[in-house]
């Protein structure tokens, strides 16, 4: 993108709605992304700071006036400095407590945004991390009134419904623009992350104006992962501040430099690829789905629910899944087409058992939350259609191909016949070596494929008549031999047509090792996935566990007893899950089958 564009609009009546221009580049964003988005007070250097990750002196718009420039959210995507595969995606958004729209609400949706879909979410301030500041933050209290983790059904099931906020919420880095004060606390040194934690400390007491006081302070160290500070001296002069687009680097302050290019690094360093609840980690696509998910929830009145918007998305993606991975078939099957007719069942099925193999793989690399297998079913029902339709184009390549060596073969016995060369004494005798070098003929050829026996059962048929009127006209046989030629003839016939059935019965028990080849297949890469999914919600439990015995030793070591005290549940309910057994389909191997739709349609197709 050679510019951002607007993500989330912000209509003079309120209203918000995604824009679909900046949904068709994020739906072309095929690699995992990393999204930052910065919230913070109208006029406070946001774009600024977005535009030096951006790697650009400009393009989200930098006003000089009291006046908001970015309305609603933009959006710039551009390579990751650090990392080819992936893509980092910048969100500018409206600044905060703008008197101009005079709608606070409108103010906690935007911010809500920014939380629900970034991997870091920038909070830029002016002056110090003081009270006035925290008020600033008051949209932080708010979440839990704007965000659900669960869908409403659920909500029952979950006592603390913000307890879980850190599991997918971003991590939070607060910029403090024109900071003026030393690092100093008690005397002594401190660091930027020293100085935020300082800030964050609650107060003790009971009192309205102590919970006031603790409330945001207490969302922030609740909701957020992790927090990083960066302070920043004044830039440049009031002057050059109004000109801030044509400023060259050289003429700003050489500490704000430097504090902008360690905020920088930073970012790109530490920000984490974005990611949904089970720890999946979402691609530009992903992104603009569950986008569209919240802005619809909130346009039509409802909280945004986490939950919900995973299961839109994954309904999406798995039906993304499964078109990508028919897709991958068609695509190598049609590259085998032209080889067609196949010389034998096993080198076909060799084929198809390569391309579904490879198009489970591509199904299983973007599949996710496939409850009960029922896409993984959906795309073995498109396979086993496809298939036949490959089937029937070998076979008819194959038909094709007799057909036309047969006719090959034949046209100087049938120029004979026209010709009469048989209609004479001794002249079946005669047809019948032209007959029987013509089979030999063509049962040598190669490259005739799987119906080279019917088609040539076929073409003896059509020459029986024929045969037969040769047979009669011949003078040189008594009655007796030509009753033994025509037994002869339906004895040959009999023997063509059982060996037909011996090769269809062959090829059906090759067939049937194939699809229970197949259907091992399906197990085996459904284990892993699922082992795969398991193993990263464990290392999430565990990761949640560190995280919240963190925040109880801090609660302690402040003396906040109780607190730490009310955290000891969730702790226990976390390791009571780590500590489950991972789901086995082993006992469903032994039984035969394998799990929701996919063992339905196997069963149901008699593979199984």
């Amino acid at each position: 993108m050679e510019h951002p564009v607007c993500l989330i609009e912000n209509l003079e009546d309120g209203t918000i709605q995604v824009n679909e221009d900046a949904l068709n580049i994020l739906s072309s964003i095929n690699q995992k992304v990393v999204v930052v988005a910065i919230v913070g007070k109208y006029r406070t250097g946001k774009s600024y700071l977005m535009n030096r990750l951006a790697g650009s002196k400009n393009g989200f718009s930098l006003g000089s006036t009291v006046q908001s420039m970015t309305k609603g959210i933009w959006m710039w995507c551009v390579p990751h400095p650090f990392n080819s595969e992936q893509t980092l995606v910048l969100m500018d958004t409206e600044g905060l407590g703008d008197v101009e729209k005079g709608n606070s609400q409108n103010d906690s949706w935007i911010f809500a945004l920014a939380v629900l879909l970034s991997s870091t979410l920038v909070f830029n301030s002016i002056g110090t991390i003081d009270q006035q500041a925290m008020d600033q933050l008051h949209y932080v209290t708010e979440l839990t009134e704007k965000i659900k983790i669960k869908s409403a059904d659920q909500e029952a099931d979950l006592d603390d419904d913000s307890s879980e906020f850190k599991r997918t919420f971003p991590s939070f880095v607060w910029c403090v623009r024109d900071f003026n004060l030393e690092l100093k606390l008690d005397g002594k040194d401190i660091t930027e992350d020293e100085y935020l934690k300082n800030a964050l400390k609650l107060k003790k007491g009971l009192s309205a104006a102590v919970q006031n006081y603790n409330l945001p302070r207490e969302c922030l160290l609740h909701y957020f992962h992790s927090h990083k500070c960066f302070v920043f001296d004044r830039p440049a002069s009031k002057a050059d501040l109004q000109n801030l687009d044509n400023v060259e680097e050289s003429q700003l302050d050489v500490s704000f430099v430097e504090q902008t290019r360690k905020f920088c690094d930073y970012i790109y360093s530490n920000s984490q690829v974005k990611s949904i609840s089970g720890g999946y980690k979402i691609t530009g696509r992903g992104l603009g789905d569950i986008a569209v998910s919240y802005v619809e929830a909130i346009s039509s009145g409802s909280v945004p629910s986490m939950e919900n918007a995973v299961v839109a998305m994954a309904k999406l993606e798995n039906s993304r899944a499964v078109a990508e991975g028919l897709s991958k078939y068609n695509e190598m099957m049609n590259q085998n087409v032209s080889k067609f007719p196949t010389e034998t069942c096993e080198e076909f099925l060799n084929l198809d058992k390569e391309c579904h193999a490879k198009a489970l793989d591509v199904f299983m690399s973007l599949s996710f939350k496939d409850e009960n297998q029922e896409y993984q079913g959906k795309l073995v029902e498109e396979l086993l259609i496809k298939n036949a339709e490959y089937v029937r184009q070998n076979e008819e390549a194959s038909v094709r191909k007799c057909k036309a060596l047969l006719e090959e073969l034949s046209a100087g016995m049938k120029e004979a016949i026209k010709n009469g060369k048989f209609s004479v004494a001794g002249g079946y005798k005669l047809f019948i070596e032209e007959k029987k070098t013509l089979e030999v003929n063509y049962l040598k050829a190669t490259g005739k494929g799987l119906k080279h026996l019917e088609v040539l059962q076929d073409f003896l048929k059509e020459m029986e008549h024929t045969e037969s009127t040769i047979l009669l006209a011949d003078k040189t046989l008594e009655e007796k031999e030509k009753k033994l030629a025509e037994q002869r003839k339906q004895a040959e016939a009999a023997e063509r047509e059982k060996e037909i059935m011996e090769k269809n019965n062959l090829e059906l028990q090759k067939k049937q090792e194939n699809d229970q080849q197949t259907y091992k297949m399906h197990v085996e890469m459904l284990e892993k996935k699922m082992t795969e999914e398991q193993e990263n919600m464990k290392r999430e439990n565990e990761w949640m566990i560190q995280e919240k015995l963190k925040e109880q030793k801090e609660m302690m070591e402040q003396g906040f007893k109780r607190k730490a005290e009310m955290m000891e549940d969730d702790i226990k309910r976390l390791k009571e899950e780590t500590k489950k057994p991972q789901r086995s389909f082993f006992g469903n191997l032994i039984k035969g089958i394998l799990p929701g739709a996919v063992g339905s349609l196997l069963k149901r197709t008699g593979i199984l």
